[in-house]
């Protein structure tokens, strides 16, 4: 009977530790990333991010999207979860877009996957480069935050994506570092996102009736007190399991 022998592991390079090389690996997407973000900025692709871009090239992009459905949906895909991924300053600019172009249903459609991709790519490589580092090093403050973040990964992750206070590209990183698992990651993300970006969504779909006044549209008036506390309250309803998880703990404990 022959034996079948393992791939032997390649030797280290001289002078290259095992740790070092490994560490090289980690780091080096998360140096990618950085690297498009600064050149991204330095190019000044944001700066042509804004709604004024929507209103002039209005009738080349509904032109596009008429005649070529799916291309379109592909582009604006694309587009908007490098964005995500580049932390540039024109989601609002995008969701909006989203609107004005595929009208409620695709444009929720289309923007909630977007987002969700580029916020997990941003998840996967924050947590491969940094995570096991951070939680190697955490002391106990930190230790007790990130067992209480992981026992309710979902609820917690529903109120940052839902409260519209919160930075987007700072609630795709703190999960990455808590220990949250990719599955309730994308869950929460997916879900969390959904009302917030209906409001915009829903922005967009009337946008072309504002160009056609001469108005002007702004997020404030989009976010209005109503809307606000309407996130709010759906936000306090995601709690619910752990208000019930501590109620159930006490009552047992009693």
């Amino acid at each position: 009977m022959t034996d079948h022998a393992s791939t032997p592991v390649p030797a280290p390079q001289p002078g290259e530790s095992p740790r070092k090389g490994s560490l090289i690996k980690r780091l080096l997407p998360l140096a990618v990333l950085a690297a498009a973000i600064a050149a991204a900025f330095s190019l000044g692709l944001h700066e042509h991010l804004s709604i004024e871009t929507l209103r002039e090239h209005r009738a080349f992009l509904n032109g596009f999207v008429a005649e070529n459905a799916l291309l379109a949906a592909v582009a604006f895909v694309t587009v908007y979860a490098l964005s995500t991924a580049l932390s540039l300053p024109g989601g609002v600019v995008l969701t909006v877009a989203g609107g004005f172009l595929f009208g409620v249903t695709l444009g929720t459609l289309y923007v909630v996957v977007a987002a969700t991709l580029g916020a997990t790519a941003v998840f996967l490589i924050a947590r491969s480069a940094l995570g096991s580092f951070l939680q190697e090093r955490a002391g106990p403050f930190l230790k007790r935050m990130e067992a209480g973040f992981r026992e309710n990964a979902l609820s917690y992750l529903l109120v940052l994506r839902l409260i519209p206070l919160f930075p987007f590209f700072v609630v795709n990183l703190v999960p990455a570092f808590l220990g949250v698992s990719l599955r309730i990651y994308v869950l929460g993300t997916f879900f969390g996102i959904i009302p917030g970006t209906l409001v915009f969504i829903l922005a967009g779909a009337g946008l072309g009736s504002v160009f056609d006044q001469g108005g002007q549209f702004t997020a404030g008036s989009v976010l209005t007190p109503e809307v606000i506390a309407g996130l709010v309250g759906l936000s306090l309803l995601s709690l619910l399991p752990v208000a019930y998880k501590r109620i159930k703990a006490r009552r047992a404990q009693s």
